[in-house]
């Protein structure tokens, strides 16, 4: 049950807070940044089969194995680094015309949003049996 509780919790946060970020706040950013990379419409099935991946990862490397809600910040925080430092450092190496100055910022955004869906995940799973 504690698995399907940090699942769960990790899934309906992410969902909230990333399709609040790239739909709201910063959705003329990305445009503006990616212009023509960008897809005219999302691909749902890409998006979902990486929310499932990017949830159970989340889960498994920064939830689950956390000794509290702190040490789950971390364990997502560092995640977050990786996976979004792989996705944002590789598209400036290789494709034409991305912008070096959206790194940082979409950097940024995902060790806060993995650290934040890993913390608040150990909190509602509860303690280790």
């Amino acid at each position: 049950m504690r698995v399907v509780k940090a699942f769960l919790s990790v899934a309906a946060l992410m969902l909230l807070l990333d399709l609040s970020w790239i739909g709201l706040v910063a959705a003329s950013l990305y445009d503006q940044a990616l212009g023509a990379l960008k897809a005219p419409t999302v691909n749902g099935v890409a998006a979902g089969i990486f929310y499932v991946f990017y949830v159970s990862c989340t889960v498994i490397h920064g939830v689950l194995p956390a000794q509290d809600w702190k040490d789950a910040l971390r364990r997502g925080a560092g995640m977050g680094l990786v996976a979004y430092g792989t996705w944002d450092l590789t598209n400036w190496a290789v494709l034409r015309d991305f912008p070096g100055w959206i790194v940082p910022i979409d950097l940024s955004w995902g060790i806060f949003l993995t650290a934040a869906c890993a913390g608040v995940g150990r909190a509602v799973a509860g303690p280790r049996s």
